[in-house]
C-alpha cells in the first residue's frame, strides 16, 4: 500500500489497536479521517461511538494529522452520518 500514491487515499480494512477500521482515510500522508460501513438497512445508531473509539486507536507506525481524528463518517451506502470534531457544531 502507497498512502502517497494520491492526494486523498482510502485503505479497506485497516489494523487498529483494537480491531479493524472498515476504512481510514489519509489526506496528503497522515490518516486524517476514518468510515465505519454498515449494510443497507442497517441503523447507524450507536455506529458513531464505535467510529468515535476508531478516531483514538491507531497504531503507532500510522503516521495522523491529530489525535483524536478530526472526521468520522458512518454510512450504509444510502444514509450517511459525518462528525466533524474541528467543527463540532
Amino acid at each position: 500500500m502507497n498512502i502517497m500514491d494520491g492526494l486523498g487515499v482510502a485503505v479497506r480494512e485497516s489494523p487498529l489497536k483494537s480491531g479493524f477500521a472498515d476504512y481510514l482515510l489519509y489526506v496528503d500522508a497522515p490518516v486524517i479521517g476514518v468510515v465505519e460501513a454498515k449494510p443497507e438497512g442497517h441503523t447507524l445508531r450507536g455506529v458513531a461511538i464505535q467510529s468515535s473509539k476508531y478516531t483514538l486507536d491507531l497504531p503507532d507506525q500510522v503516521p495522523y494529522h491529530r489525535k483524536p481524528l478530526p472526521f468520522a463518517y458512518e454510512s450504509t451506502g444510502a444514509v450517511t452520518q459525518f462528525t466533524n470534531s474541528l467543527e463540532p457544531d
